[in-house]
């Protein structure tokens, strides 16, 4: 990739971006590490350069799409905007899921007017669904509780009462009445 970019710095026609957006481009590909974006850049400069779309995806090893859009972004003088696009898939999951999600799993479905004692992951999914708008499937949400360190399968309840010592009333059966046995 530094041997386009040493050809971009010397081209004598620009056909998209102004001087000034040039050597900010030039500037920070040298400064960038994430290599998506030094991808975006590199696609703008070589578009500028003239260089076509399959010469800079087959150069760059990226797909046609990629380089048609940033291509059109320098095309339309946004080129400066190649770190304001996040890179991969918009994340469903904010913090304040993860938030109640914590909250739900310490506290008894119960409370919330369920039949069931112990929450799982899908009335999990489909709890949140309902109070906050996002749908994700159980799995993920059974994903999610084992990254955060939780389980559905002890409540605060059971683990509490694993660790209390068992107690055993002995006492004198020929005491009580035989009339409480029948």
């Amino acid at each position: 990739m530094k041997k386009q970019f040493k050809e971009s710095e010397n081209a004598p026609n620009s056909l998209y971006l102004s001087e000034f957006q040039r050597k900010i481009l030039q500037k920070k590909l040298e400064d960038t590490q994430i290599e998506s974006y030094r991808q975006r850049i590199l696609i703008m400069l070589l578009a500028d350069e003239g260089k076509t779309q399959k010469e800079i995806s087959q150069n760059l090893n990226c797909s046609a799409a990629t380089v048609r859009h940033w291509t059109t972004m320098a095309r339309m003088g946004l080129a400066h905007q190649w770190q304001e696009v996040p890179v991969g898939r918009p994340k469903r999951i904010n913090h304040e899921y993860l938030q109640r999600l914590k909250e739900l799993v310490s506290q008894s479905p119960q409370d919330f007017g369920y039949s069931f004692q112990r929450w799982t992951g899908s009335w999990l999914s489909r709890h949140l669904a309902k109070e906050l708008g996002i749908e994700i499937h159980e799995r993920h949400t059974n994903r999610l509780l084992k990254e955060m360190g939780l389980s559905l399968t002890k409540t605060q309840k059971n683990l509490l009462a694993e660790n209390q010592p068992t107690r055993i009333a002995i006492g004198d059966l020929s005491s009580v009445s035989q009339s409480q046995f029948n």
